[in-house]
């Protein structure tokens, strides 16, 4: 259930409104704080600023609506003429949410959630310019202010993020006779063909293009390959030469040598992280949720670089955000801009990351997480957060694409592979045109 803090009495609304000759007062009873740019304003000049947040916890007790209720009263005591209204609402309903409540007349003012590209291209979001200080913007790191750009604006301002790294069982590794994790693609080949001699019942390389995150494992190794998804102008990218290259290779030396899942395409990267703390992995990409369930699991682990296709491929990582949203529509833009310099403080930004083992997307937080050994086991995925590459956010065809693609790349490993990707490039190309008209 959402989390809430109730807004100012409809009375007040409807006087104020009723007195400022916005709308009819039979109008004005039927909106939920409406009116003409003066949404969540009391007779005193009090302004109430609605925030919809999506919730990281799985319970009661580590809901989200915690943080954002502590937040916003230490917030609103630094700005009493400021209040904040507080919806935290789960993954599965937050999109359904924000949509119910602009339909209703009843915009948010700012939103944290997985995406943004929607609502640029329905023309509701402030750009971040707008509504972020000078000093916030500087403190952001550069490759997720960029990942929050839409035809070289940003609107999608970056709340926590994730990357991944290489992890690896080093109890497998020692009786395999293995001394390092591997940095390329023939090396890691190497190692899997070990593991498969020496420590049977371990599947060497866990390989989930199944339906859950396939976009994820598929932009990884297209990465390492020297491709991706899409190109530096957005462009899908899906049948390049480079990614024909890159899952030719995982269906030879990979599935047809029986080094990873018979069938990758019907593994989800749930069971591919149950079997890495199971013992029945030794070798996959992982994101730091990964990291206590090996604990956990009392797997003795390491992490290193994505392994590339040779040492002169480009090095780097996936990157993962969820975004911050501010909303035009109730004229709110001063506010916002105070109420999203006091989230973006260290102290606020640390808080959130430390609670939820997420990774921070500005400079004095990533600053605090790698100094002093607090945090060693998040060291390779901190310093692979500059370097991060993300998919094409800003294209508003995307979230139809990354479906397409989480559904059908897992044939891309089987017998006939190139026609998939060709099949996935026609129907992104479709998808994309259709967006952008």
């Amino acid at each position: 259930m959402a989390a809430a803090h109730p807004s100012p009495k409809a009375v007040t609304a409807l006087n104020l409104l009723a007195r400022k000759s916005c709308w009819p007062i039979a109008v004005v009873g039927t909106l939920l704080l409406g009116g003409c740019g003066g949404t969540g304003l009391t007779a005193d000049g009090t302004v109430t600023l609605k925030l919809v947040a999506a919730d990281y916890g799985d319970s009661e007790a580590t809901s989200s609506s915690h943080y954002w209720d502590e937040l916003a009263r230490r917030f609103e005591a630094a700005n009493p003429k400021i209040k904040v209204s507080v919806q935290v609402v789960s993954w599965n309903d937050i999109d359904q949410r924000v949509a119910a409540m602009i339909k209703n007349g009843s915009s948010p003012d700012v939103v944290q959630t997985g995406g943004y590209a929607d609502q640029v291209a329905a023309g509701r979001l402030y750009p971040a310019s707008d509504v972020l200080s000078i000093d916030t913007q500087v403190n952001m790191i550069d490759a997720f202010s960029k990942a929050g750009q839409v035809l070289g604006s940003q609107y999608g301002i970056p709340f926590v993020a994730s990357s991944r790294a290489f992890f690896y069982n080093k109890a497998v590794f020692a009786k395999a006779g293995i001394g390092q994790p591997p940095a390329t693609w023939e090396e890691l080949r190497k190692d899997a063909a070990l593991i498969r001699q020496k420590v049977p019942g371990v599947i060497p390389y866990g390989l989930p293009l199944g339906p859950e995150e396939a976009q994820a494992e598929s932009m990884m190794w297209t990465m390492s390959g020297g491709g991706g998804l899409a190109d530096n102008a957005g462009n899908y990218t899906i049948d390049s030469e480079q990614n024909r290259a890159t899952f030719s290779w995982l269906r030879t030396n990979l599935v047809d040598a029986r080094l990873t899942y018979p069938d990758p395409g019907t593994v989800d990267r749930k069971t591919a992280f149950g079997d890495f703390a199971a013992g029945k992995v030794a070798m996959l990409n992982g994101h730091p949720s990964l990291i206590q369930k090996a604990l956990n699991a009392k797997i003795d682990y390491g992490t290193a670089a994505i392994p590339r296709r040779d040492a002169q491929a480009r090095a780097g990582t996936l990157g993962v955000a969820d975004w911050m949203m501010a909303f035009k529509a109730n004229g709110h833009r001063a506010e916002i801009k105070k109420f999203l310099s006091f989230v973006y403080t260290k102290e606020n930004t640390l808080k959130f990351d430390e609670l939820y083992n997420l990774l921070p997307v500005t400079q004095d937080t990533r600053d605090e997480m790698t100094s002093g050994g607090k945090h060693e086991d998040l060291k390779q995925f901190l310093a692979a957060l500059p370097s991060a590459s993300f998919y094409p956010l800003g294209d508003p065809s995307w979230d139809k694409v990354s479906g397409m693609v989480k559904k059908d790349v897992g044939g891309a490993v089987r017998d006939g592979g190139d026609d998939v990707l060709a099949t996935l490039q026609h129907a992104a190309a479709e998808a994309a045109s259709k967006a952008r008209r």
